[in-house]
């Protein structure tokens, strides 16, 4: 055996197989673009019902305060929860990428999320402008980072044991 054999080789793609991908996360990122601007506003709203008694409150007071106005500090909250949304869909592809394992994938998508949103976070005022506003944010994300995973993690599991059980009987049926 060679020693170049023990080794995998990395895989070539075509040039097609480069536009199809290009074309991908340009698909992504613009369907993420609306799609983070209306979870942003589904997010003002329900803070509105549970927080500001009786009022509609699309921004934190502080943001309005550091724009100088309501409407200066919404559009800005829009966009970049669009960005957010971009940055998420995009995001998206780590788990596609075949050659790397599960905590990579994880630890990589994590570290990118973390990125987009911390800061974004920061601007926005959606976390106190401390040491201990942005360990306490970061806890929470975390968190919630850790949920969402654990559950998509064990309904990937049911998938692929309802997969293999169709499979095994698809087999035995042509036995």
């Amino acid at each position: 055996m060679f020693q170049g054999d023990m080794f995998p080789k990395s895989k070539k793609f075509s040039v097609f197989e480069v536009i199809c991908m290009k074309k991908k996360i340009i698909l992504r990122g613009a369907v993420g673009f609306p799609i983070g601007v209306m979870i942003g506003y589904f997010i003002s709203i329900i803070i509105s019902l549970v927080y500001a008694d009786g009022y509609y409150s699309p921004c934190v007071p502080a943001l309005s305060d550091f724009m100088g106005s309501e409407i200066g500090a919404v559009l800005l909250q829009a966009l970049l929860c669009g960005i957010l949304g971009v940055g998420f869909s995009v995001s998206s592809f780590i788990w596609e990428i075949e050659s790397w394992s599960l905590l990579k994938q994880t630890a990589v998508h994590f570290a990118a999320i973390s990125f987009i949103m911390l800061p974004i976070a920061y601007v926005t005022y959606w976390m106190e402008h401390s040491l201990k506003g942005f360990l306490s944010y970061f806890g929470i994300f975390a968190v919630i980072f850790v949920f969402i995973w654990i559950a998509e993690y064990i309904i990937g599991r049911i998938i692929v044991k309802k997969m293999n059980g169709k499979l095994k009987k698809t087999q035995e049926n042509d036995k």
